[in-house]
């Protein structure tokens, strides 16, 4: 899959509206596809007109905070393109590092916005603060893990 600072180029190289679009729907071709079990409620992006899901994956990385992998599906091909170019940005990357990126204005630096219904682009509005919104809690539950180690050591030191 293409990172983002390749999908930007390829925007800036297509000059016409249709071949960006093209150029988005292939790039929702290119996710790998979302198990049948996570198409569920759970994973249901609220706010888009078309129906999407996304699949959070958090993992800890030490002092780095936790990382978080991102996998999803539609039933719109231009809607799995933006989830493409979402995950090309914040995919495999540390929470603290989602939450200091804006998606949305790389979106509009894009033209994207503009060239988007009002409700693809509320849609994708969508889909970043369902991804900062998970980004968000897995920083509160590795400081909430943090606080508990701490009170264990605490609670041991005073035994001993």
């Amino acid at each position: 899959m293409a990172d983002i600072d390749e999908i930007i180029g390829n925007f800036a190289i297509l000059d016409d509206w249709d071949d960006r679009y093209r150029y988005l729907i292939e790039l929702g071709r290119e996710l790998p596809p979302l198990a049948a079990a996570a198409h569920s409620d759970a994973n249901k992006v609220q706010g888009c007109a078309s129906q999407v899901w996304l699949d959070t994956t958090v993992r800890p990385n030490g002092a780095g905070g936790p990382v978080l992998t991102f996998a999803g599906d539609s039933d719109a091909h231009i809607v799995r393109g933006l989830i493409a170019i979402l995950f090309a940005v914040y995919s495999g990357k540390s929470a603290r590092e989602i939450l200091n990126t804006d998606a949305v204005k790389l979106f509009e630096g894009m033209g994207l916005r503009e060239h988007l219904t009002p409700q693809r682009s509320n849609g994708f509005r969508s889909m970043v603060e369902r991804i900062r919104s998970d980004a968000r809690a897995a920083l509160a539950a590795t400081s909430s893990l943090i606080d508990l180690v701490g009170r264990l050591a605490a609670q041991r030191a005073r035994r001993y």
